[in-house]
């Protein structure tokens, strides 16, 4: 019997569980809003490691930057909050709302599609064989299937043959031959009994 030869091992990405991931997304996340965004760079900056595509790491290095504007923005404004003007608390305000809404955004759309393309987990302990070329099926099996014969009937088993049903029709002209003698039997015995009467 032929046997497969060893098989060379494939590379697999491997895939965090659900619950980790759900975990680092809610810390990630958590912290861009507690911090105001000035933290919205700890997201990108895993988003781009997962990834590893140049798009995200130029959006980190973007966010980077917006995060020490803000930074710098804000220890520029004076500590009371009366002597700050509309303008700048708004355009503050402002910034802070789309840093956030943007980098919490972008990096659970991405991360949750990155994710997405490879599939989903296998069980854990499963081990993964992955199939032969196809060439490589046919070489070993196609000499494997050659070698078998088929099989020779048994000549000391005696042919069995089905029973011939009885025809229909010779059976209807027995039942009819019958009914017809047991009513010529009733017939006569009917004439007897009257003649007996008679007399």
């Amino acid at each position: 019997m032929h046997g497969y030869g060893p098989m060379p091992q494939q590379p697999t990405t491997s895939r965090p569980s659900p619950a980790t991931l759900t975990t680092v997304r809610v810390i990630l996340v958590a912290l861009t809003v507690l911090s105001c965004g000035l933290l919205g760079w700890a997201p990108m900056l895993r988003l781009a490691i997962v990834t590893r595509r140049p798009r995200d790491w130029f959006l980190l290095v973007v966010v980077l930057a917006l995060n020490i504007g803000l930074f710098v923005f804000i220890m520029a404004t004076p500590d009371d909050p009366d002597q700050m003007s509309d303008a700048a608390a708004l355009f503050m305000m402002l910034w802070i709302l789309g840093l956030l809404a943007g980098v919490i955004t972008y990096y659970l759309y991405a991360e949750i599609r990155h994710y997405n393309t490879l599939g989903a987990p296998a069980p854990y302990g499963t081990p993964v064989h992955p199939a032969p070329p196809l060439p490589y099926r046919q070489q070993h099996i196609a000499p494997h299937q050659q070698h078998q014969q088929p099989q020779q009937p048994n000549p000391y088993t005696a042919p069995t043959t089905p029973p011939t049903p009885t025809p229909a029709p010779q059976r209807l002209d027995q039942v009819r031959a019958e009914l017809d003698e047991l009513s010529d039997y009733l017939r006569k015995e009917n004439k007897d009994s009257r003649d007996g009467e008679g007399r």
